[in-house]
């Protein structure tokens, strides 16, 4: 019986091989769903490396069992091995191969950061600033793992002079193209806090329309911090003293999280939030809810009791109790 020649069990383990690759490639599953433009750019990055490391798993490890079944030591066998000291071809051909893979992925990614917007520095066009005496938000309890005045935050929360250079995800694109929306964005122990300049408010979360162009100023308060939303695909840091941007288009109406991706302290693990996605007639409404909110609350950060007066002080809570002037009056009445 004729043996199946070497060259032909090679063809047929390479096209295995490869076919196998391009699958788990194309099928492994190992990513969020997309909900950004930028997001099918990464992901064609990372099905190539899965290729190419599924590729390399299955002809070294094969190549390790075929060995191992192939070159065990037969019973009766004492002889010593082959002695075998070196083999030029291979060692180059396996020097190689590597060096190619690995150039060509640096090119790759280096030509889909681009493509986003990451390696330029860009150049704000207009400076976006928020009135202070117009933001609403509740000031954080000395138990909040947030701690501390939140009265510094709002010089950060204000966005960059004119011609500051900025760096970061889509930085490169904001001279050519101004942004359809602008969010500024401040990271703290341990929150985000994202300040809508043109419609001078700050919320907890953030909340951009499908489609438009989003450009998020980012600082930091304290210490570097680093905004990621895995569905998007995009990462970048908030760092004190130093300003970025990151630049998205959301394609997907929905909620996703925003995550903190630096060590930054002991509730680090805490330092969530997330993003909402609406529809166009949605963020109309939402925007229309936070304007009417800010509108009747007409209040600063917090209130300092130390400033008021007894009566100032107690009037919310004798009105939960009932407790009227005319009961008052009564009471005085009967000493």
């Amino acid at each position: 019986m004729k043996q199946i020649p070497v060259s032909l069990l090679t063809l047929t383990a390479g096209v295995a091989v490869t076919l196998i690759s391009l699958w788990v490639g194309q099928n492994h599953g190992l990513l969020p769903e997309q909900a950004s433009e930028q997001a099918p750019l990464v992901d064609g990055l990372f099905n190539v490396m899965m290729v190419i490391g599924t590729a390399l798993f299955l002809v070294v490890e094969g190549a390790l069992l075929y060995f191992l079944i192939v070159f065990r030591k037969r019973e009766g066998d004492e002889e010593d091995g082959i002695p075998i000291e070196e083999n030029l071809p291979l060692e180059a051909f396996w020097t190689a191969i590597p060096a190619i893979i690995v150039i060509g992925l640096g090119i790759y990614s280096v030509a889909v950061f681009q493509e986003m917007g990451g390696l330029s520095p860009g150049h704000t066009m207009m400076a976006h600033h928020s009135p202070k005496s117009t933001l609403v938000a509740q000031a954080p309890s000395n138990d909040s793992p947030i701690g501390g005045d939140v009265m510094p935050l709002l010089a950060d929360a204000e966005g960059v002079e004119e011609g500051e250079a900025k760096y970061g995800i889509g930085a490169a694109n904001q001279s050519s193209k101004p942004a359809d929306l602008v969010v500024n964005v401040t990271g703290i122990q341990f929150a985000w806090l994202f300040n809508y300049p043109e419609e001078n408010f700050m919320a907890g979360e953030l909340h951009v329309p499908v489609g438009a162009d989003v450009l998020l100023n980012l600082s930091a308060q304290d210490v570097i911090h680093s905004f990621w939303v895995p569905q998007f695909r995009l990462k970048q840091d908030a760092i004190p003293g130093e300003r970025t941007e990151l630049r998205f288009v959301a394609t997907k109406p929905g909620t996703y999280p925003v995550v903190c991706t630096e060590l930054c302290g002991s509730y680090h693990g805490g330092m969530r939030s997330q993003v909402v996605v609406h529809t166009p007639e949605e963020f109309g409404e939402w925007i229309e809810q936070n304007r009417v909110a800010q509108k009747d609350t007409n209040q600063t950060i917090a209130s300092n009791p130390a400033a008021m007066t007894p009566s100032e002080f107690l009037e919310p809570y004798s009105q939960e109790m009932g407790i009227t002037g005319d009961t008052i009056a009564q009471l005085h009445s009967h000493p």
